[in-house]
């Protein structure tokens, strides 16, 4: 599904492409104009939101495992805050560029991560209070952010308002390959962690009983899953709902127990990318951010799965 949506997304706009043409240019055999368009053009923005997105749906479903709680996705938890907090400082206070913003993304989801763990871990584990203290954690941050917002000069503010609502336009082969090292290096090492994640899904005594050594399993865990955040912060800006609606729609398909990690990870590739292609898409002569189409569809799945919970009591 993701690569026909990523192949349907390079064929389409101002300049369409059938996809054979597509596939050829690829492979290279397409003419000079083809090829320009592709590789140039369209093929780094799409390989930007594939990355993102999976990065986004493995972080999801990873916190939704150690929390047990469908609603449990960084967006929700605060570290997408963290990481607009350190993208805001970084155009705010140091008036640096793309890569600046990039970094301070980074840094920011990684420090807010550490600083959520410190106060949410308790004997081994972190039970409800990730989610708490998270939840608390994303108030503050956004408070933090919209005084940093409220200090900005009009055209840095306009910037980290286009940044925070989370886009892909624009988007080149270094931000494909930024988040393609955090992808390509602390993915393997997440899926790693899904049948030790699958059993701790069962509590902490039987997962032990299982020889799962709990406390390494969930500290490495969270650390890979608040590195994939801000990775795909750092690249799209902090995109919305796709780390919340992939892993549950990754488990609704597969019918699989435990995290579904790989069947998120594509899912959210998917979604991310048909997402874009839809703002590109829906309002002839003007693009939608592509933040703003995952905050509707998935604010309405989110509505969806609430009231579903409700009233199975």
């Amino acid at each position: 599904m993701a690569l026909a949506v990523a192949v349907y997304a390079v064929g389409s706009g101002d300049y369409p492409m059938s996809v054979p043409d597509v596939l050829r240019t690829l492979a290279g055999g397409g003419s000079a104009a083809d090829t320009f368009i592709v590789t140039e053009l369209r093929l780094p923005r799409v390989v930007t939101g594939l990355l993102a997105g999976a990065a986004l749906a493995l972080s999801g479903a990873v916190f939704q495992s150690l929390v047990r709680n469908p609603l449990g996705s960084p967006d929700v938890l605060g570290f997408t805050q963290g990481s607009a907090t350190g993208a805001l400082v970084a155009v705010v206070v140091a008036g640096g560029g793309a890569a600046a913003v990039a970094g301070g993304a980074v840094l920011g989801g990684i420090a807010t991560g550490a600083a959520i763990h410190l106060l949410a871990w308790r004997d081994g584990g972190y039970g409800h209070r990730l989610i708490l203290v998270g939840i608390g954690a994303a108030g503050v941050l956004t408070g933090v952010n919209n005084y940093l917002l409220t200090r900005a000069q009009i055209i840095d503010a306009a910037r980290a308002v286009l940044w925070l609502t989370g886009s892909l336009d624009g988007r080149g082969w270094g931000n494909a390959a930024a988040v393609a090292v955090a992808v390509g290096v602390v993915g393997p090492a997440v899926v790693a962690c899904g049948r030790p994640l699958r059993a701790l899904e069962l509590g902490d005594d039987p997962a032990r009983a299982l020889g799962v050594r709990v406390t390494a399993v969930r500290f490495a865990a969270l650390a890979g899953a608040v590195l994939l955040s801000a990775a795909a912060a750092a690249a799209a800006g902090p995109v919305a709902f796709v780390a919340l609606t992939a892993p549950q729609l990754a488990r609704r398909l597969t019918g699989a127990p435990g995290p579904n990690l790989v069947p998120s990870l594509c899912l959210g590739a998917a979604l991310l990318t048909a997402a874009d292609v839809v703002g590109q898409r829906a309002l002839p002569g003007h693009q939608v951010p592509v933040g703003v189409v995952t905050g509707l569809l998935g604010g309405g799945y989110l509505i969806w799965l609430l009231a579903r919970g409700r009233k199975r009591g």
